[in-house]
């Protein structure tokens, strides 16, 4: 390391040695990891940082895009069969997608906020939930990804309604903000400012909460994965019966790209399937060339997640805190295609058969009312 370097790291370490006293025990609860973040904090003092993969990316095939069949179908009863079958014996788990830092509905955590009527985006999940278990006559897991800012209210409007490894909330992990230059972030008021990792962090929170061994060793098999905002994405037996028949350990949901659409992408990195979102594309590849786009909805299988043993990417993120530029880790859990074999399952994204629609703001939340009562009548969660 050079001097500034040097320096730099000192400064940081001297700083992380004198948190205030409610920061470190907020690290502590929610597993910060001092030595991992200052490794990552080296990156900033290096060489210019560059996202972008290396390698030769290609649109993806058309047998990489798997069409989900219509619902009136011999076709889609068929893997429906398959799916409640598997619904039925208890290998099916949904988790949502609960955490980050609660800011982009005013600072009110997004699972508490009413979506439809007094129903809050928590109470039509949980509707899902208690709908989809008796139409199988088997409790559906429900577990939730939160964060350093959403557990306790998560918690808090459950109440009772935790049980056990039947209804659950897991954490996340936390992070701390860095200046460009590599030292701490400490905002107005004096204290250091927090941050979560993103939904990447979903394989390796699970594995440490232990719902999903014992979920494993009690003779469950998959997980179907969803944001928490995107009601569209619901338990669907068509869905999860194929993912059994295609036998790829991950089923990653796109939807056709409407307009100027943008967002992460299924494409071909040296031959393998994966997401790529389009910070991390080569310059030279026209992301235009491929018509559909990732929702963040998965289907994965259960064991291949426990087992992963991945070295995940941290991405450097320039944000905007009280007016400066600061810095932060993240990783996205569509890296997952990067390490485990994956297909792609195109999906309706407009109509009562639509699994994508979410849910950013107030704005969008208002705009979208009827396609929510829609789907939320149609999926059982009211």
């Amino acid at each position: 390391m050079d001097f500034a370097t040097v320096s730099a790291m000192s400064t940081l370490s001297a700083m992380l040695d004198d948190l205030p006293p409610e920061t470190a025990a907020l690290l502590s609860r929610f597993h910060f990891d001092r030595t991992r973040f200052e490794a990552l904090a080296t990156r900033l003092t290096g060489a210019p940082i560059d996202n972008r993969v290396s390698g030769v990316v290609e649109p993806p095939t058309d047998d990489d895009l798997l069409p989900c069949p219509a619902a009136d179908t011999p076709r889609a009863a068929q893997l429906a069969e398959a799916g409640r079958g598997a619904l039925e014996r208890g290998e099916v788990a949904l988790v949502v997608l609960a955490g980050g830092m609660a800011t982009r509905m005013g600072g009110v955590v997004k699972a508490l906020v009413p979506a439809l009527g007094e129903r809050t985006f928590l109470d039509l999940r949980l509707g899902e939930v208690q709908s989809m278990s008796k139409q199988s006559n088997a409790r559906l897991p429900f577990w939730l990804m939160t964060s350093s800012a959403t557990e306790d209210g998560i918690v808090a409007a459950l109440g009772d309604r935790l049980s056990g490894d039947t209804i659950a909330t897991f954490p996340q992990f936390v992070s701390l903000r860095l200046r460009p230059d590599g030292t701490l972030f400490v905002d107005a008021s004096g204290k250091p400012s927090v941050q979560a990792f993103g939904h990447g962090d979903l394989p390796d929170a699970l594995r440490r909460s232990g719902l999903l061994a014992r979920f494993v060793d009690s003779g469950g098999r998959y997980l179907v994965v969803a944001n928490l905002d995107n009601l569209g994405a619901s338990v669907d037996p068509t869905l999860i019966g194929m993912h059994m028949e295609h036998g790829a350990p991950v089923s990653c949901e796109v939807v056709q790209k409407v307009g100027t659409d943008r967002g992460g992408i299924p494409v071909r990195l040296d031959g393998r399937r994966v997401v790529l979102e389009e910070f991390r594309l080569p310059q030279s590849f026209d992301p235009t060339r491929v018509r559909v786009f990732n929702t963040n909805t998965f289907v994965l299988d259960a064991r291949a997640v426990l087992e992963l043993d991945a070295d995940w990417t941290y991405f450097v993120v320039e944000k905007q805190v009280e007016g400066e530029t600061v810095i932060q880790f993240e990783r996205l859990l569509g890296e997952i295609t990067s390490f485990l074999d994956s297909r792609f399952l195109v999906v309706p994204r407009s109509g009562p058969e639509s699994r994508f629609l979410p849910v950013k703001d107030h704005t969008e939340l208002k705009a979208r009312q009827g396609e929510i009562e829609t789907i939320a009548r149609a999926r059982g969660m009211l």
